[in-house]
């Protein structure tokens, strides 16, 4: 009889050979540093920066009097005459950087949420998060319940109180992304009720003002109101992406993910008010875009050929479609400049139903 010895696992650098296809590992002696690198996320993600970077160009370039792109790039930089930098720094600037961080906020915050509940359908505007914001902001329109508060003040307050709501009709000894994206649906309906109460019972001229900033638009944005958005952004983007490797173990089932030492109800705590301050602060700035935070997670999922969506990703697709829908509706119809979120609704929309059609044939649509 003979014995096989079997080889010895090999104890090599791991970045000297792929971990799976696509994904290399790296550790670097000084600083100790080691991680995963993803060449095609990478790739995917420098190329959606880039398109929104020329699409905020061609956004600031835009307007009664249009500006060559190089015109639009010294300006950026102080090098142009006081003539354009004053078009572009005080008149365009703030809405294309308000549809920039808007985007990004809205491709976040929906990102984190289909990962943490494991559901593509799991976005604030399906869960009650957006239209929570959109009743405080509208009840302080109508009703001048402000309290000397302003429209990101407003649009947190009721955020949170909506995604309090949900997560505590959907506790049961926890939570589960299942009774959140259920008990989210019936919030959002419940909303969108009192917004339509509101708006019914306003003044002719708030319900006007209401109906304007609901429908999502970038027009006549200004500088107060991109400096909190780009604040809470610079504190809530980096918090998203370092949470990724705990939200990674929760897509294994909430006992895997205890036995791997995560703490499940704090980390989906922790998730879920990243998730709400972004939206909330980006529906406060530019109201409540449509199907941007559904749409952007699941286009930068399938581009990168990850297996959930990336935030980092997600946020770029975002900009970029928040911004190309923009340039849209401001050509679409010439003489006429429609709000950015009709565009987004109308390409929003056929992604809905396709997600609610992958979802059926998969087995998991009801």
């Amino acid at each position: 009889m003979t014995t096989e010895i079997a080889p010895r696992p090999s104890r090599e650098d791991p970045a000297e050979h792929p971990t799976a296809a696509g994904r290399f590992a790296f550790r670097l002696p000084v600083p100790p540093v080691s991680g995963v690198l993803r060449p095609r996320l990478l790739a995917v993600s420098l190329l959606l920066a880039a398109t929104a970077f020329v699409l905020f160009c061609v956004e600031t370039s835009v307007g009664d009097v249009a500006l060559p792109l190089t015109d639009v790039l010294r300006a950026l930089v102080g090098a142009s005459d006081p003539a354009t930098e004053l078009i572009v720094h005080e008149l365009r600037l703030p809405r294309a950087l308000a549809g920039l961080l808007v985007g990004v906020a809205f491709g976040v915050s929906g990102a984190l949420l289909q990962t943490m509940t494991r559901n593509p359908l799991a976005s604030p505007d399906m869960i009650g998060i957006t239209q929570g914001a959109g009743t405080a902001v509208v009840a302080g329109i109508v009703l001048g319940w402000d309290g000397g508060l302003g429209t990101q003040a407003l649009g947190l307050l009721g955020a949170l109180t909506a995604a309090l709501a949900v997560y505590v009709l959907a506790w049961k000894r926890g939570t589960t992304g299942y009774r959140i994206v259920l008990v989210g649906v019936g919030v959002a309906w419940i909303c969108t009720s009192a917004t339509d109460y509101l708006m019914a019972h306003g003044q002719r001229f708030q319900a006007q003002a209401a109906l304007g900033w609901l429908v999502g638009n970038l027009n006549g944005r200004s500088w107060d109101q991109i400096t909190p958005l780009a604040a809470v952004m610079a504190l809530l983007v980096p918090l998203a992406v370092l949470l990724g490797r705990q939200m990674r173990t929760l897509e294994l089932g909430d006992d895997v993910a205890r036995g791997l030492g995560t703490r499940v109800q704090t980390v989906r705590v922790a998730v879920l008010l990243a998730a709400v301050g972004l939206v909330a602060f980006g529906t406060a700035t530019a109201g409540p875009v449509a199907f941007v935070a559904l749409a952007a997670p699941q286009v930068a999922q399938r581009l990168a050929g990850t297996a959930s969506p990336p935030p980092v990703t997600a946020g770029l697709t975002g900009a970029a479609m928040v911004l190309g829908a923009d340039l849209a509706a401001r050509k679409l119809i010439p003489g006429t400049e429609l709000p950015v979120g009709i565009v987004t609704g109308v390409l929003g929309a056929p992604v809905l139903l396709w997600l609610l059609v992958r979802a059926n044939r998969a087995g998991s649509g009801g």
